[in-house]
């Protein structure tokens, strides 16, 4: 299972949200490098970033913290938010992006999804975020009447190298990840699911370990808050 310490960026800075929520957050660092460098110095191999900004533009906006994040440390980069264009992935790709998450166009254009993983292979996850069950985008603006394992099974063969599901109810909240749900998704399809949204402690990352069937899982709120050392998480 591989950790990702995430970088969500708002303005430029690393922020965390409550609930998805763009005026419930919280501000950690305004040095996104610096922020990137520390995660590196503790032995993280990936982070996942999310341009929030972005993902409600539909289209990039934090690039210059983004590329500061590329020229900062070797991390594997996976990067979400405004993803929205062929063009797009790509231009982030040849920048250095290791993975990128198409989550909105998920849902409105599939079709852009297949071409995508066609053509990047092993570079492109699927983000899937749900709230209540049903499959919230362009950055938890808008919830469908699509549910999170409807969408899963509908691109199940496009061949994305992961699948990331985000609890948007449990979403910077520390309350614990849905482990029951992100393990039922799991077992549901082939895509490997890596879990975000609402991790707390060491616990929960023992808890989706024993699992045996997620791929990863994405801290946040709990690693800027103290709450979890990414030392420890990263030997757990």
């Amino acid at each position: 299972m591989i950790l990702y310490p995430a970088i969500d960026l708002k303005d430029g800075a690393c922020v965390r949200l409550l609930h998805g929520a763009m005026d419930a957050a919280t501000v950690y660092n305004r040095d996104a490098a610096a922020q990137a460098r520390a995660f590196a110095e503790a032995g993280a191999e990936w982070i996942h970033v999310v341009d929030l900004d972005g993902a409600v533009a539909g289209r990039p906006v934090n690039e210059a913290a983004i590329e500061a994040i590329l020229g900062a440390t070797s991390l594997s980069v996976q990067l979400g938010g405004g993803n929205r264009s062929l063009e797009i992935i790509e231009r982030r790709l040849q920048k250095g992006v290791r993975r990128v998450v198409l989550g909105t166009v998920a849902l409105t254009n599939p079709a852009l999804v297949r071409e995508a993983c066609r053509r990047f292979p092993g570079r492109i996850a699927i983000g899937i975020d749900a709230r209540g069950g049903r499959v919230a985008v362009d950055g938890w603006v808008k919830t469908s009447e699509t549910t999170a394992l409807e969408l899963a099974k509908a691109l199940e063969d496009a061949g994305a190298a992961a699948l990331v599901y985000t609890n948007i109810d449990r979403d910077g909240a520390k309350k614990g990840v849905d482990i029951a749900g992100t393990a039922a998704l799991a077992r549901a399809v082939a895509t490997p699911v890596i879990a975000s949204g609402g991790v707390a402690s060491l616990d929960d990352l023992a808890a989706l370990r024993a699992e045996k069937v997620i791929a990863g899982v994405i801290i946040g709120r709990a690693l800027y808050d103290g709450a979890i050392d990414l030392r420890e998480a990263l030997r757990c």
